[in-house]
């Protein structure tokens, strides 16, 4: 029996996991809204506003708390400067997640996992690479 165990396997080992909620969690503080399955974005709200939580408070020691959870150093400080301020007179609910379907290969329910109150221009900032035009070629 499953009683009072508090989280999802999602079919992977103890530190698979772990790194996929860190970069999860990393994509959604640099985009502000990510698409992915419905289990992982279920697992991923909590894991998300806990770090939320320890950029409202500042510190150093919950930066370095932070750290330990995030382990990238560009969002950590959007993490602290950007969403902290943001959140600050919110007193939790700061992600939802949205059913967006089925996913046509597996059958699979998928989810949008948002920050609320998102900058709507961070949505696939920094994604890859970019073609730069030179002057004598347009």
């Amino acid at each position: 029996m499953r009683h009072k165990y508090g989280q999802r396997k999602l079919n992977r080992t103890s530190q698979h996991r772990a790194a996929m909620l860190r970069n999860m969690s990393a994509s959604l503080i640099k985009h502000e809204q990510i698409i992915t399955t419905l289990p992982k974005a279920k697992e991923l709200r909590p894991y998300v506003e806990k770090l939320i939580t320890l950029a409202k408070r500042g510190g150093l020691s919950n930066r370095r708390l932070a750290h330990a959870r995030l382990q990238d150093d560009a969002q950590l400080v959007k993490l602290f400067d950007v969403l902290a301020a943001r959140y600050s007179d919110r007193n939790g609910g700061y992600s939802r997640v949205i059913r967006a379907g089925v996913r046509a290969s597996d059958a699979t329910q998928m989810a949008v996992i948002e920050l609320v109150d998102r900058d709507v221009a961070a949505k696939g900032q920094d994604s890859g690479p970019v073609a730069e035009v030179e002057a004598g070629d347009e």
